[in-house]
């Protein structure tokens, strides 16, 4: 069978490839940020353990030369290795080398009068997150000054606000947009989905401790309580517990299928739904583990397990849940609809836009397989899209990102 995009489909039967070959390199595929991310990994067979270092979570790539902090403990001395957090969700996590070139080239770019917008896309644009997290460093102890500060006075709209999602890093930016979800007259549901939906237990507590840190006297878990209620609002409180079963788990498969009786016992069986049960099952439940029950439910009951959570539920609660699978499922091609949603129909969603495309570029690997995914259901080029859609140095940007 031909999969035009090269992103074969993920299916619980099968154990992790030594490499898949995506004609861009070889590696494993990996989840958004995507995006997230993230937020779903290579399916695991029973017992497989992830490489040492980690298996890598939200779409952010190992890089032997960078240092990881020690995992969270494993509890009682049993169960499968914790994953560590992904590229950038360690405080203090930074790029070794020298990057005063790059902070004088940015520092440069915004002295005297006017802005030179090219020479800020080209040296901020192509940083992964624990180069940003150096660059940023070294413009503070080098020219004695803040880039996030110099940068947001010298610039101004959408552009400003992808170059400063840039410097934030991913954690940074995370936290960011999670409060910004919960602030002010009502909720920002797809950002509450995108930067909290299928991200493994250690970004999770990444990013409700930096929450804390950033936002003092705040919690996450309470402040996205008090923002939501009964079903969806039951689902995050148990994502935020972060006790999501890891990757490396082995798969039951006779729970498996168990739990496959136990959605549509709790769905189409009943005159009303018990989303409980659901929401439970989906925030314990690895990918792994997802990708096995969507196989199972289909085999079971002659129908997907997307298409059922389309009939049984709607609103935020239908799309949390989709997001959930479709991350376990096919990232690359959820990553590809979102970005698309941002720009179909009357006027770009920008903020959108430049959110899912900030993410989206701190896995370049991955970004290559969401850009094939996209031609694929589009029947277009993703970066000759964004052009269309977008214009001057916000334009620009976003290119950059995407090239």
């Amino acid at each position: 069978m031909s999969y035009p995009y090269h992103q074969p489909p993920v299916m619980h039967s099968q154990g992790p490839p030594a490499q898949w070959d995506y004609n861009q390199g070889q590696g494993h595929p990996t989840p958004y940020p995507g995006l997230h991310g993230a937020y779903g990994q290579q399916p695991s067979a029973p017992g497989w353990l992830p490489p040492p270092g980690g298996a890598q979570q939200h779409g952010y790539p190992a890089n032997n030369n960078y240092q990881y902090p020690p995992p969270p403990p494993q509890q009682q001395g049993y169960g499968p290795p914790p994953a560590f957090p992904s590229l950038g969700y360690a405080p203090g996590q930074m790029a070794p080398g020298d990057f005063r070139r790059e902070a004088d080239a940015l520092r440069k770019a915004m002295k005297g009068f006017g802005t030179d917008e090219k020479g800020l896309i080209a040296v901020l644009a192509r940083l992964d997150p624990l180069q940003v997290a150096a660059v940023r460093a070294t413009y503070q102890s080098h020219i004695r000054r803040d880039l996030y500060a110099d940068v947001k006075s010298e610039t101004s709209g959408y552009f400003r606000q992808g170059l400063l999602a840039i410097i934030d890093g991913p954690l940074a930016h995370d936290t960011a947009l999670a409060r910004e979800a919960v602030q002010g007259i009502g909720t920002k549901e797809w950002l509450l989905n995108e930067v909290l939906l299928g991200r493994s237990n250690a970004d999770i507590r990444a990013i409700q401790a930096a929450y804390e840190r950033t936002y003092r006297g705040r919690s996450l878990q309470q402040d996205v309580a008090d923002d939501l209620s009964f079903k969806t609002k039951t689902l995050f409180t148990a994502v935020l517990r972060a006790a999501r079963h890891e990757e490396s788990m082995p798969i039951d498969y006779r729970l498996i299928e168990s739990e496959a009786q136990n959605i549509h016992g709790a769905t189409a069986a009943r005159i009303v739904n018990n989303a409980d049960e659901v929401t439970a099952l989906f925030a314990r439940t690895s990918d792994n583990e997802l990708r096995a029950l969507n196989q199972a439910f289909a085999s079971r009951y002659h129908l997907s397990l997307e298409s059922h959570i389309e009939k049984e539920f709607s609103g935020h609660m239908k799309d949390a849940l989709l997001y959930m699978l479709r991350t376990a499922l096919d990232p690359a091609m959820r990553d590809a609809v979102l970005l698309e949603e941002a720009m179909k129909g009357m006027g770009t969603k920008d903020n959108q836009l430049v959110v899912r495309v900030v993410r989206l570029h701190w896995n370049r690997q991955h970004m290559e397989i969401v850009k094939r995914a996209y031609h694929h259901r589009f029947r277009t080029d993703l970066i000759q899209r964004v052009k269309g859609e977008t214009s001057g140095d916000y334009q620009r940007l976003l290119v950059a990102m995407l090239e």
